[in-house]
């Protein structure tokens, strides 16, 4: 039975009020330090205290807050460390508590690998030191590099710059996000059961100058991770802070503009700022490098709170909005290319393109109980709009009119979180319990795949219905450190899923449950602070489309994917980290909607086996070297070897390049990415080729300006950002041929940037 939007909302609020009037928001005043920024006084998270014998450690949470109630009676000091500041060694006596508090601030520099120290475990990823580092030496340009940020994750656009990016991680094709868990704020980006395909992943409602953190992992191990963690997941937060307000604008080729503005709207506070109010809006323009005009335009705002509301207690509101119009040029066949007909960057159809647009509401609770006790609430709504337009065969399917195709939908998108993490003593063997439940539930309507003409004619309509889907999950993980070099963390995780799918077309009405138990079994072995060993084990898997899932009655509605990694993190010296891992994961039947067409494609069992290598260098103080290389093998089962190619699934893989970071003064980058030729087809007798591009980018930064210059594909290499093996058929062509259709990729492309703090 169909649930509205009041009952869901009803619901939600309900729950909301559950979390926010519980009892357990009473006060509760602990003896504790604050780590603040000295400049920004903006709290620290995730600062490391320890003392000199290691009796205790702790990590501040993020409010900078660091609890002292177990710190051992013969402990006096305390050294404190966080990449990005100056360590710092206190005298716990010579603190000055003031209701049971004291602030410790630390002064900002330039991270250096020598300050890194490997723990037992890092928190929340195996990848954490490697993200850590990168996102406080790398520039961030635009929302699309947020995601390279990932060892070995490509992204590719073939629909202008407004579609979401193809990905490819791991040996897969991910689509648009079909295997891996994108989420902002602990807002779901991938949408299920979406017009354009399962799990499809839109970031750019993201502007990247109010990216805090990058939190990310590869592989199914994590127990708080549900729908789409399969090749990994990737968690966004943006900043609760700003440390100053600015204007930012940046200009370039193409007749590309860019705009972004960021506001604080509250004083800041002298001694420790417990409270913030900021405005972020962004305005992008561009023609595009393509023969035909691209037009494309995008608007993005935020407005965002956040506050102590008492010692233990702290909210977070967010709302966010997005727009975006464009024109595309589509993919083009090579041979169109090769006898002339039309140019490298030309069209066969240029009236493709789409506007899409996502609107957020986000509401966050995060409550220490006490008793090293944590309860975090979140409520989220989200609206989204699409429409796209599309043309792959061209004139294969209508000679006279045209195979474009229209895609569209209007989605509701209502969330409910809730964890509960303890950490206690089990004898004299230290634990950790965390406990939580997760609801999402899309109301999609209007959600068609239509037969158009130049976007305006429609000439036939081949879908048409609306979508309900329920996901409820429970997810418990229990971590045991056994020793002080050993820890062990046991997961496991439930999902229920209830699809129904209304097909207006034939007036069928259809439902169906799934459930799906998810084990998980970590291990983590501490040799010494420069060695790290650790062995990963999990069930993961991504939901099918509800238009499969009712057809399936059940079957194959969860396709479960079992995973399993062996690595470690080793530090050489001062000034080198490696990481590297053996991995193996081994999917199970799939059931996929193409929404290109409107039909069922059922796929067979796949493994995919591989390794990942990453190496962080200091060459000399401010200047460091990054390496990143990925190797897997992905193959079809319970087929014949010279037919178990999957199409488009990457084979080699590797990213690195030089930073040079200062804190003010020049900084920049130059950094390569190099994708190697992988098969098009499951025979491999159509080859997708590789390339090997480079950007640069180069920035001088004073305390109240900053003036930047960027460079994509600084060599002006002509390569192809994606390709497909389509069959289609040209205008004057008597039958369809089948070979690589590809879009190209960016050109050389400079652009300036000048920004104001104030």
């Amino acid at each position: 039975m169909k649930l509205s939007i009041q009952k869901i909302g009803f619901l939600l609020l309900c729950l909301a009020f559950a979390s926010f009037g519980s009892p357990a928001l009473a006060q509760n005043k602990r003896k504790g330090i604050f780590i603040v920024s000295e400049s920004s006084k903006i709290p620290v998270a995730d600062a490391y205290a320890q003392s000199d014998d290691l009796s205790f450690t702790a990590n501040s949470d993020d409010n900078g807050f660091i609890d002292l109630e177990k710190l051992p009676g013969n402990v006096t000091a305390l050294t404190l460390s966080r990449i990005g500041f100056e360590p710092k060694k206190i005298d716990l006596s010579a603190l000055t508590f003031k209701n049971n508090t004291a602030i410790i601030y630390l002064s900002n520099k330039v991270s250096s690998l020598e300050e890194v120290k490997l723990r037992t475990v890092p928190n929340n990823s195996v990848f954490k030191v490697i993200s850590d580092l990168d996102i406080h030496l790398r520039p961030i340009n635009n929302s699309q590099e947020i995601l390279r940020m990932v060892p070995g994750l490509f992204i590719g656009q073939h629909a202008g710059g407004g579609k979401s990016e193809q990905i490819f991680l791991r040996g897969f094709d991910i689509d648009h996000g079909t295997d891996i868990n994108l989420t902002v704020d602990g807002m779901p980006v991938n949408m299920v059961s979406h017009a354009h395909g399962q799990g499809y992943a839109d970031l750019h409602w993201v502007i990247p100058e109010f990216i805090e953190k990058v939190n990310f992992n590869k592989g199914p191990y994590y127990a708080d991770k549900g729908n789409f963690t399969t090749a990994g997941f990737v968690e966004f937060r943006t900043k609760n802070y700003l440390e100053k307000s600015f204007v930012k604008a940046e200009g370039g080729q193409f007749g590309t503009f860019r705009g972004v503005t960021g506001i604080n709207l509250l004083p800041a506070n002298k001694t420790k700022r417990n409270q913030s109010l900021f405005f972020g809006g962004e305005a992008s323009f561009t023609q595009g490098f393509f023969e035909s005009p691209q037009d494309f335009k995008r608007f993005n705002g935020i407005l965002k709170y956040h506050a102590n509301v008492n010692a233990n207690t702290t909210l977070t509101a967010t709302a966010t909005g997005f727009n975006s119009k464009w024109n595309a040029s589509g993919q083009i066949p090579d041979r169109a290319v090769a006898d002339g007909s039309i140019g490298f960057y030309g069209a066969i159809d240029n009236t493709e393109g789409g506007e899409t647009s996502r609107y957020n509401a986000n509401i966050e609770l995060r409550k220490d109980l006490g008793n090293n006790a944590v309860w975090s609430n979140q409520m989220f709504y989200a609206k989204n709009r699409f429409v796209l337009f599309s043309n792959f065969t061209f004139f294969k399917e209508n000679p006279v009119d045209g195979d474009q195709i229209k895609q569209k939908e209007n989605r509701n998108l209502f969330g409910f979180t809730s964890a509960y993490e303890k950490d206690f003593l089990l004898g004299k063997v230290s634990t950790q319990t965390k406990l939580g439940v997760q609801l999402r539930y899309d109301d999609v309507n209007d959600l068609a795949l239509t037969r158009t003409k130049n976007r305006v004619t429609t000439l036939e309509q081949l879908k048409l219905g609306e979508v309900n889907e329920l996901n409820a999950g429970l997810h418990w993980a229990q971590k045991i450190n056994f020793t002080k070099k050993l820890v062990v963390t046991t997961g496991l995780r439930g999902d229920y899923f209830s699809n129904q799918y209304n097909d207006q077309l034939t007036f069928e009405d259809r439902r169906t449950d799934a459930f799906l138990v998810s084990p998980k079994l970590n291990v983590d072995v501490r040799v010494n602070n420069k060695v790290q060993l650790y062995v990963y084990n999990g069930r993961g898997f991504h939901s099918n489309d509800s238009r499969v899932a009712v057809q399936q009655n059940g079957r194959k509605v969860l396709p479960p994917a079992w995973g399993t990694d062996i690595g470690g993190i080793f530090k050489i010296g001062n000034k080198l980290i490696l990481q590297s891992a053996l991995w193996y994961l081994w999917l199970n039947q799939e059931f996929i909607y193409v929404g290109d067409e409107g039909i069922v494609e059922p796929s067979g069992k796949t493994r995919r086996v591989g390794i990942d290598f990453s190496a962080r260098y200091e060459l000399v103080k401010n200047l460091f070297a990054d390496l990143d290389l990925s190797l897997a093998d992905p193959r079809a089962l319970n087929v014949p070897k010279e037919e178990s190619f999957l199409p488009l699934a990457p084979r080699f893989t590797s990213v690195g390049g030089l930073t040079y970071r200062r804190q003010y003064g020049f900084n920049g980058s130059l950094r390569y990415r190099f994708m190697d030729d992988r098969p098009a087809n499951d025979n491999n007798s159509v080859v997708a080729k590789g390339y090997f591009v480079t950007d640069a980018a180069l920035n001088y930064t004073k305390p109240k300006w900053e003036a930047g210059f960027i460079i994509q594909n600084v060599f002006d290499v002509q390569w192809k950002e994606t390709q497909f093996d389509t069959e289609s058929k040209l205008k004057q062509e008597q039958a369809p041929v089948s070979e690589i259709h590809f879009t190209p990729g960016t050109p050389f492309a400079a652009r300036v940037n000048f920004t104001i703090f104030f």
